[in-house]
């Protein structure tokens, strides 16, 4: 089936065309692309845009590693050692904010590298509950990826509330500077060398002939949905980064990243013209980007790169009308609200709508 692409598409090489007039003067008609098309040229744009982040995350891992102190006898000195520590805290943010952008379309084409680059503290020691836990902070087995990195980095400050959770799992080992110059030499050459090995693993793998568009925009709608979690597990204290207090700025940077993808998929979904609102393309995405736009408003609203601190009587499965007044709960409320499958008009349900339009399988909580 064929179609009219109606919407300037630069990132696009295909596209660039529309650009150019005609012979009398006049503007260049649109061309008439396939599906086939279509899809080549979003699979190429896809390709370019996080490779750009996939390379930040690269140079950032890397930076990390570099500036690793491995001081002659000694382990890390918070004063004598500060400017490294800063410096280090700098890359990591780089390098989460880039892989945050990119995580909910690479998530479901690289589950393992996602694993090993993403996962928490507390899921890594649920998979080595087996084998008593990670005894060792600063190797590269076990628990691994940005989140480990984090955790040493900002172990003088990690909140009371979340060293209680930690302390309560099977195999718990407290987050601390390496005390010793062989534990500084392993943090550097062992656990941030993994990370930057998985990062550029990730890079070498990530290439036009790998990209599944269908399990690549199931990944965006998932990850709208999951935005619900990650405000929700602040109230258990298991947020993602948890350490340096910024998941905050992680849920804006996955909202940056879908929309700068989805906005591939925006020329295409809107050429899908039905009289029936329900399979029509353009009012797809007019609902859409009016829920990002809803949603961006509400984060941007939110002050600070740490999420709100819920009520201490917060109840996600009925919370008070007092807590739902709070920062905190004026923000689960419109995150809920914006991620809901379910509710009409909500993202997470737009989105499943363009992905049946589109042909894609829809995303199902829990699958």
């Amino acid at each position: 089936m064929s179609f009219v692409v109606r919407r300037l598409w630069p990132a696009l090489p295909v596209l660039l065309a529309l650009g150019c007039a005609s012979s009398s003067g006049a503007p260049a008609a649109a061309p008439t692309l396939t599906d086939a098309e279509a899809k080549q040229s979003i699979v190429t744009g896809m390709h370019d845009s996080i490779l750009v982040d996939i390379d930040a995350l690269v140079a950032a891992s890397e930076e990390i590693a570099r500036l690793a102190p491995t001081p002659s006898g000694r382990g890390w000195d918070a004063a004598a050692d500060a400017a490294a520590i800063t410096q280090m805290r700098a890359a990591w943010t780089r390098a989460r904010t880039a892989y945050e952008h990119i995580e909910g379309a690479v998530a479901p084409l690289f589950p393992d590298l996602d694993l090993v680059l993403d996962a928490r503290y507390d899921d890594f020691l649920g998979e080595l509950k087996s084998k008593g836990g990670d005894a060792d902070l600063f190797d590269d087995q076990g628990v691994t990826g940005l989140h480990a990195v984090e955790r040493i980095l900002w172990s003088d400050s990690i909140p009371a509330r979340v060293v209680e959770f930690e302390k309560a799992q099977p195999g718990y080992l407290p987050a601390a500077y390496p005390k010793t110059e062989q534990e500084a030499v392993a943090f550097k050459t062992k656990l941030c060398a993994r990370v930057v090995a998985d990062a550029k693993s990730l890079r070498a793998q990530w290439v036009p002939q790998r990209i599944d568009l269908g399990g690549a925009f199931q990944g965006l709608v998932s990850l709208m949905n999951e935005q619900r979690e990650k405000v929700n597990k602040a109230s258990t204290n298991t947020e993602e980064s948890r350490y340096s207090q910024r998941t905050m700025a992680d849920i804006r940077g996955n909202l940056e990243g879908t929309q700068k993808i989805y906005a591939l998929f925006q020329p295409w979904l809107a050429s899908k013209q039905s009289a029936d609102a329900t399979k029509d393309g353009k009012a797809t995405d007019a609902a859409i980007a009016d829920g990002f736009r809803k949603l961006g408003a509400l984060y941007a609203g939110t002050t600070g790169d740490a999420i709100p601190q819920p009520p201490t009587s917060w109840s996600a499965e009925s919370p008070s009308p007092a807590d739902l007044e709070s920062p905190f709960g004026k923000l689960y409320t419109g995150v809920k609200a914006a991620a809901d499958p379910d509710a009409k008009g909500s993202i997470v349900g737009e989105m499943n709508r363009a992905a049946d339009i589109l042909g894609f399988p829809e995303f199902k909580a829990g699958q």
